[in-house]
């Protein structure tokens, strides 16, 4: 048996400005976007196989605490790159701070927070 996951859906505060910069990072597309549940509003955002849904609800909602002491909390997503270097340049371009710089088996990789506080690690491997 084998499986993949082919989306994941996270809460943000404006779903298009964040697939604007994920298009130019990632250089992702929307394929997808539209009204959602309870009144909210969805983009889906990503490649033909996989994609990241971006939910926001009709009412603004709170920021999540710190994940990583929380139970089912999302502590990053990681994106796997063929360029880190040109990634990091379109990261500091966006206006986000690349940190934690690693390189070790199997790749290279750091991590930013969004402007929504969501981690995410881009990784190149070689």
């Amino acid at each position: 048996m084998s499986a993949v996951l082919e989306h994941a859906n996270i809460t943000v505060a404006d779903p298009n400005g964040t697939a604007a910069w994920m298009e130019k990072v990632f250089g992702w597309h929307v394929r997808w976007e539209g009204a959602a549940i309870n009144g909210g509003y969805t983009v889906h955002v990503g490649e033909e196989n996989s994609y990241l849904a971006l939910f926001t609800p009709r009412t603004a909602a709170g920021k999540a605490p710190e994940s990583y002491g929380i139970i089912g909390g999302l502590n990053h997503l990681a994106v796997i790159v063929d360029d880190l270097d040109a990634t990091e340049a379109a990261v500091k371009a966006a206006g986000f701070t690349p940190v934690n710089h690693g390189d070790y088996e199997p790749g290279r990789r750091f991590y930013f927070h969004d402007e929504n506080g969501i981690e995410y690690e881009a990784v190149q491997y070689d």
